[in-house]
């Protein structure tokens, strides 16, 4: 149900709230699905074969840094990182546009979780037409631009899953009146203030523009090797639990094992045993 398939994918047909499992007992299946990660991912870590890489993409209080922290807290942080992507730098905006994504695509053995990602530029960027603050010549601003930016993006994440790097890509999709009640929950909440921002508000006004380029992200860039997924996200439990339970069912089709140790090896470990004995 959550896993794009279909180019003709309708966001405006797919829920934002199903019926799910009562809160505490997402709480204990999540809870369980980390101590199951916390094994698959040391031996993601010690395999060396794999990188896994986690990307939320989602509409301004969407939960992306709530999902992060309840489906993926209690992981290992030495082979774990997280990278949020803010509004580009002017250094950031002097190379091509996957430069500074690039740089933070884990490596093998590691797990990266990018909030927010490569995706804004066909997001952000497409709503608001900034693409002419980007450095790129006039030549190549062409009506073909966004279809070209899907190309790029996929040829892009075909390149890092030939390469041993998994892509698991989350769109956290609620619907506008449960996006309201979040932001008047920070302005109610004096413990959430520090998390409303006028500009929520502003954004908010282009929620149908937002809502057409995040289905054109899905409708194009959902490919075999890394497919979108869209949860509901209405109710956050409820996400948590899908994004957690699909995390954890990637990680184990990957077949992830210890180092297998040669006869002759574990011969020698048995006499360095009796040294350490003796």
């Amino acid at each position: 149900m959550y896993k794009i398939t279909d180019k003709n994918f309708n966001i405006s047909e797919f829920p934002t709230l199903v019926e799910s499992r009562t809160k505490k007992e997402s709480k204990d299946i999540i809870k369980n699905n980390i101590k199951k990660m916390k094994e698959l991912e040391s031996k993601l870590y010690t395999q060396d074969k794999y990188g896994i890489l986690i990307i939320f993409q989602g509409m301004d209080t969407s939960g992306k840094d709530g999902v992060i922290k309840h489906t993926l807290s209690g992981i290992n942080p030495q082979g774990t990182s997280v990278k949020s992507f803010k509004k580009p730098t002017t250094e950031e905006l002097s190379h091509d546009y996957l430069w500074r994504i690039h740089k933070h695509i884990p490596e093998r053995g590691q797990i990266g979780i990018f909030n927010r990602s490569h995706y804004e530029e066909v997001l952000i960027v497409k709503v608001h037409n900034l693409i002419t603050y980007q450095g790129i010549p006039d030549e190549f601003i062409t009506e073909n631009i966004w279809k070209e930016r899907y190309e790029d993006i996929n040829n892009f994440e075909k390149y890092l899953t030939r390469n041993g790097i998994v892509i698991i890509k989350f769109f956290l999709h609620i619907s506008k009146d449960e996006q309201r009640n979040r932001l008047i929950s920070r302005i109610d909440d004096k413990s959430k203030n520090w998390k409303f921002l006028e500009s929520d508000v502003e954004e908010r006004t282009y929620w149908d523009e937002y809502q057409s380029v995040y289905q054109g992200m899905i409708q194009n860039t959902s490919t075999e090797n890394s497919p979108w997924y869209v949860i509901p996200s209405d109710i956050k439990h409820t996400s948590r639990l899908i994004v957690s339970n699909t995390i954890l069912e990637t990680m184990e089709k990957l077949d992830l094992k210890y180092p297998e140790v040669s006869p002759s090896k574990i011969e020698n470990f048995q006499k360095c045993k009796e040294i350490l004995l003796g």
